[in-house]
């Protein structure tokens, strides 16, 4: 990971913290002042965004680390373990959320100062409107699983704080009910977004193969070398951002061991232009009747030129 790479993760993730703290402290005070479930709605969520910006930071730092004695493959698995735990605490606050409403619908509440309300939700629009575009210029340079979670939550904050508003002005007029179904809302799409989230912090955490046609690729690049009759037994997982590879090459009897690593080489630096930054580990095997796979250069798959 490059040096600008390292700053923006830890600016963007000290300019979650505190937009976070920002939006808690004036939803906080206008939750009480309003006694209406649709901003207690918002300030969970707000309160959900600083734990999980507060968890994405420490992830981070972890995940920046450089491998060591004990973590050779480096600590990037610490940025899916914090989505994992974001997606816990954002599965709780999601479920509190859902039974406070339906213990409004069933107890109506009155609500109050409206004012106060709806200009606490234009602030918390503009500043959480700033941090996403900030999150994701960040995702577009380093690719970052904590950083996604993290802008999820807050571009969520953005439509959520608009039907704040909408709502606070609903029930002014009388449309009482609106609050808590607003706020059952609320809830059932925090429910959601838990889901998604906790989804895939388990793909990487558990090294499931990435489904991207990542495997045909790999494949195709390999065979398009001219010394390489076959390629198999290719593996992809994710490792936070970096994507690892394993794969075998199958290679004309005639070389010696030199010249086979030299081959592997090649076929790497070709496999990291589609894939920069990846991790790869490439096994070099003789080709010969016993051993060769099923499928060779010479039969179906995409072509490199395809590929590229």
């Amino acid at each position: 990971m490059s040096l600008r790479e390292e700053k923006l993760l830890r600016r963007v993730t000290l300019a979650s913290v505190g937009v976070a703290i920002l939006l808690i402290a004036l939803k906080l005070v206008a939750a009480i002042s309003t006694n209406a479930i649709s901003m207690m709605a918002s300030l969970i969520d707000s309160t959900m965004d600083l734990f999980a910006s507060l968890v994405t930071l420490f992830a981070v730092r972890i995940a920046l680390q450089p491998p060591d004695e004990d973590h050779r493959f480096g600590h990037g698995k610490a940025e899916p373990l914090a989505a994992l735990a974001q997606a816990t605490f954002i599965a709780g606050s999601g479920a509190f959320l859902l039974l406070e409403a339906v213990q409004r619908l069933v107890r109506p509440q009155a609500i109050e100062t409206v004012d106060w309300g709806i200009a606490v939700m234009v602030i918390s629009m503009i500043a959480t409107a700033f941090l996403v575009l900030f999150q994701r210029h960040v995702i577009r340079v380093t690719q970052s699983p904590a950083i996604k979670a993290d802008a999820a939550h807050y571009g969520s904050d953005f439509l959520i704080n608009a039907a704040t508003i909408a709502a606070l002005l609903l029930a002014h007029q009388g449309i009482g009910w609106i609050d808590p179904i607003f706020g059952a809302s609320v809830g059932g799409f925090i429910l959601l977004s838990a889901w998604f989230v906790g989804r895939k912090a388990m793909d990487q955490l558990m090294d499931r193969e990435v489904l991207d046609g990542s495997e045909a690729r790999i494949h195709a690049i390999a065979v398009s070398h001219p010394r390489v009759e076959a390629a198999d037994h290719i593996r992809t997982r994710m490792a936070g951002r970096i994507m690892i590879i394993q794969l075998y090459i199958y290679l004309q009897n005639d070389l010696d061991l030199a010249h086979a690593h030299v081959i592997g080489d090649e076929v790497a630096e070709k496999i990291q232009e589609i894939f920069p930054g990846a991790d790869i580990l490439i096994h070099e095997e003789p080709f010969h009747g016993t051993n060769a796979p099923s499928i060779t250069k010479s039969e179906t798959g995409p072509s490199i030129q395809e590929i590229v």
